[in-house]
């Protein structure tokens, strides 16, 4: 009996040992057809710092500018300008792929989100209940305009996603600028970083989109 235990023991250890190789080998295979999947071409790398950088700057200028009209600072009128340009350098961004009249409509929508939040902040600052329900209405009704412009240029790039993404982008800048007029500093930050971390999450849905769209262009 005891004999026929050891065999039996025997038996296992071997049958173990030659399947854990295999089980090893299958792992390897795993992982590197993982990392194999998430390798990024060099273009595609470049596409994503460039979007990444953009929605950014996006967030730091209208930060920027809602510091400098809550204070009545000086540099109102320059932060607005550059806070301004931003839109028209990510409209620029998208000219490679889509041409020269989508990206400076994408522009030209974008400007219009910046001038309508500049609104609805003057009318929370005079404390402007009806002109702030109005502007505010108008600034989501551009936001769903941008969904619609960017989902008709990209079937990758689903018109409820980017509105779901616009209307918290939304929320946040209204979540920070309630934040300042309160001297909320603890708040403001975070809705500073939560802006942020939320418009790289934007800028990398566009970039999953265009690469989907054009693979070609980034193997």
């Amino acid at each position: 009996m005891k004999r026929k235990f050891l065999k039996l023991t025997m038996l296992c250890v071997i049958l173990i040992a030659s399947v854990a190789p295999l089980n090893v080998q299958a792992m390897e295979h795993e992982q590197s057809h993982a990392a194999h999947k998430e390798c990024l071409s060099p273009s595609q790398v470049k596409l994503k710092e460039d979007l990444r950088r953009l929605w950014i700057d996006h967030v730091v200028w209208t930060r920027s500018y809602i510091v400098s009209a809550i204070e009545g600072l000086g540099d109102q009128q320059k932060v607005l300008e550059r806070l301004l340009r931003n839109q028209q350098d990510i409209g620029d961004a998208i000219k490679p792929y889509y041409g020269e009249e989508a990206g400076n409509k994408l522009a030209e929508i974008l400007r219009g989100h910046i001038l309508l939040a500049g609104k609805v902040l003057d009318a929370a600052k005079s404390g402007n209940q009806a002109n702030l329900e109005k502007y505010n209405k108008e600034w989501h009704r551009n936001a769903d305009d941008i969904a619609k412009f960017l989902s008709s240029v990209n079937p990758h790039w689903s018109e409820k996603e980017i509105k779901d993404m616009m209307y918290e982008h939304l929320q946040l800048i209204i979540d920070d600028v309630t934040a300042r007029l309160k001297k909320d500093w603890d708040a403001e930050t975070i809705a500073f970083d939560k802006g942020v971390d939320h418009m790289v999450e934007f800028a990398d849905i566009l970039t999953n989109g265009i690469v989907k769209q054009f693979p070609d262009r980034f193997k």
